[in-house]
C-alpha cells in the first residue's frame, strides 16, 4: 500500500531527535543566562518585565503556543495517525504518508475521503510482480526477491535495500520513494525498515521521519536551538513569536528564522539574501566613523543613541543624517524617510541602477545602523545588570529598587529591534498613502525610541558616577524615564498594529 504525491520532505533540518530523548523531559534551566552576542537573545523576557503597560492594553504580539518534548509531540502524532488510520482502514504507515501530504489537516483528510476515496489511495496492499527480472540490475531472480509498491515497478530486494540505504544515510525520511525513473510514489514506513541493516540505521531512520512529520505539520514547529528537542505547537499557524522553554531560542513560528515584526517572511529573505548578496558593494557604510560635520576630523559612535555630540560643535546633531538635534524632533520624518525621484523612470538605465543603489545603501545603513546601537546598548545593559547587583549586595537597596532601569534597557532593545525590522518594510513597500502613514509611525517610533536611549545611557551615567558624582536618579528624573518607556512602547505597538500581518 503507498500513496501517490509529489510532495518532498524537506531535510534542511538535520536535528538528531533521538526515540529515547523522552529522558529529556525534565528541563534543566539552570537560571536564566544572558548572551550579549545574540541579539535575538537580547530580545527575549522583555514583555513579562515590562510592568507600565496597563492590564487591557492590546498586544498585537500576543500569541499562544505550547512547548512539547519529544514524548508529548510523539504521543499526538500518533493520535492523529491512528485517526486518519481508523476512519480510512488503512496501515497507519499509509496514514502517516497522507497525514504528510495534507499538512496532517485530518478534517480536510476525512472530508476528501468521504467525498472521492479512490483519489487518495491505491490498494492496500503489496503488489506480486509480474516479470521475475529486476527494472535496476536486470537480474532475473526469484519470485519471492522481487518486491514492488503499487506503482508495479518491480526491483530485487538487494537493489531496494541498497537504494534505501543511501537515501537514509543522506538524511531522507519521508521523501524515499519508488525507484523507477519518473515516478513519485513514496514508500511507506513498514516498506522501508526491513530493508535497512542494522538498528543504529533504522534509529536514523526513525528520527528523520520524526523530523519530516513535524516540518509537515501545519501547527508544529522543530525549535530551531542547537541539539534542541523541543517542538513548538500553536493553534493557527502565523508569522508570530514563539521562545523554546529548554534553550530560550526566539524565532518566528512561520519560518523558524529571528523574529522579523513588522516585516513578513518572504520580504525578510529578499532582504537578507540581497544583503547578502551586496555587501562588497556597503561595506563602506558599515564603518563605525563619520566624519564630524564641522570641523571633519573622524567620530566614532560609542552608544547606542543616535543623538551626538563633539567638542568643536556648540550644538549636538544626528548621527544618521547630520544634522542640527534641536530641529531634529520635527524633522525625523525626513532624516527616516527615503525621497523617491520621481522623474528616474524617464532617465538612463545607468541613472536608474545608481538611484536604485542609493535606495538600498539609504536603508541598509539605517539597519546596519540599528543593529550597531543594540549591540552597543547591550554593553549599557550589562553595565545596569551589573551595577545593580553590586548595589544589592551592598545592602544599597533591593532589586525592586532598582528594576526600573533593568526594565528600560529591556524595553529600549525590544523597541530597536522592532525598528531595525521596519527598514527591510519600508524599502519594499510600494509607494502611496499607506507608504506615508508607516513612515510617519516609523519616524514617531525612532524619535521616541532615541529619546529613550539617551535618558537610559544618562542614567546610566549617573550610575557610574560620570554625571554629578555617583548616585540614583532623582524622583522626577526617574518618572520621566518611566514615561518615556511607556510612550515608546505605545508606539511600537501601535506600528505592529496598522502593519504586522495579522
Amino acid at each position: 500500500m503507498s500513496v501517490d504525491m509529489n510532495s518532498q520532505a524537506s531535510d534542511s533540518n538535520e536535528e538528531d531527535f533521538g526515540v529515547n530523548s523522552e529522558e529529556e523531559e525534565d528541563d534543566d534551566d539552570g537560571g536564566e543566562e544572558e548572551d550579549q552576542a545574540d541579539i535575538a537573545s537580547y530580545y527575549e523576557g522583555v514583555a513579562s518585565d515590562v510592568e507600565q503597560q496597563s492590564a487591557d492594553s492590546f498586544d498585537p504580539e500576543e500569541y499562544q503556543f505550547t512547548c512539547m518534548t519529544y514524548k508529548e509531540s510523539q504521543i499526538m502524532l500518533t493520535e492523529e495517525v491512528n485517526t486518519v488510520a481508523a476512519a480510512m482502514k488503512v496501515l497507519p504507515a499509509v496514514a502517516k504518508l497522507i497525514l504528510v501530504h495534507f499538512h496532517w489537516q485530518v478534517s480536510q483528510i476525512l472530508d476528501r475521503y468521504v467525498s472521492s476515496p479512490l483519489q487518495l489511495l491505491f490498494f492496500n496492499c503489496i503488489y506480486a510482480p509480474q516479470s521475475l527480472q529486476c527494472g535496476v540490475c536486470l537480474q532475473v531472480v526469484r519470485r519471492d526477491s522481487l518486491l514492488a509498491l503499487p506503482c508495479q515497478h518491480s526491483f530485487c530486494k538487494a537493489c531496494w535495500e541498497q537504494h534505501c540505504t543511501v537515501l537514509v544515510k543522506d538524511g531522507m525520511g519521508v521523501g524515499i520513494s519508488c525507484m523507477a525513473q519518473d515516478c513519485s510514489l513514496q514508500m511507506p514506513e513498514d516498506f522501508v525498515l526491513p530493508l535497512l541493516p542494522g538498528e543504529e540505521l533504522k534509529d536514523k531512520y526513525r528520527r528523520y521521519l520524526f523530523r519530516d512529520y513535524v516540518e509537515s505539520h501545519f501547527q508544529l514547529q522543530l525549535c530551531p536551538g542547537a541539539d534542541c528537542p523541543i517542538v513548538i505547537k500553536v493553534q493557527e499557524p502565523r508569522a508570530r513569536r514563539v521562545q523554546c522553554s529548554r534553550c530560550s531560542e526566539v524565532f518566528c513560528f512561520k519560518c523558524r528564522q529571528m523574529y522579523h515584526a513588522p516585516t513578513d517572511c518572504a520580504t525578510i529573505r529578499k532582504w537578507l539574501t540581497k544583503c547578502a548578496d551586496d555587501s562588497e558593494t556597503a561595506n563602506y557604510i558599515s564603518a563605525h566613523t563619520k566624519d564630524c560635520p564641522k570641523c571633519n576630523i573622524c567620530i566614532e559612535k560609542n552608544g547606542g543613541c543616535n543623538h551626538m555630540g563633539v567638542f568643536c560643535l556648540l550644538t549636538d546633531f544626528c548621527w544618521m543624517c547630520l544634522g542640527d538635534w534641536k530641529t531634529h524632533g520635527s524633522e525625523y520624518y525626513e532624516c527616516s524617510r527615503y525621497k523617491e525621484n520621481p522623474d528616474i523612470v524617464n532617465q538612463s538605465q545607468q541613472a536608474q541602477a545608481r538611484e536604485a543603489l542609493k535606495k538600498y545603501l539609504f536603508y541598509f545603513e539605517r539597519w546596519e545602523n540599528h543593529n550597531k546601537s543594540l549591540q552597543l546598548e547591550a554593553q549599557t545593559y550589562q553595565r545596569i545588570q551589573e551595577k545593580i547587583q553590586e548595589r544589592v549586595m551592598n545592602n544599597l537597596g533591593t532589586w525592586i529598587d532598582w528594576q526600573y532601569l533593568h526594565n528600560a534597557a529591556k524595553l529600549l532593545a525590544k523597541c530597536r529591534y522592532t525598528l531595525q525590522y521596519t527598514y527591510p518594510y519600508a524599502y519594499y513597500m510600494e509607494s502611496g498613502p499607506r507608504k506615508k502613514l508607516f513612515e510617519y509611525q516609523q519616524a514617531q517610533l525612532e524619535a521616541e525610541i532615541e529619546n529613550l536611549s539617551w535618558k537610559v545611557e544618562r542614567a546610566d551615567s549617573y550610575e557610574r558616577g560620570v554625571v554629578g558624582g555617583e548616585g540614583e536618579l532623582s524622583a522626577s528624573d526617574r518618572g520621566d524615564l518611566e514615561n518615556q518607556m511607556h510612550i515608546a512602547e505605545q508606539r511600537r505597538r501601535t506600528l505592529l498594529k496598522d502593519f504586522h500581518d495579522t
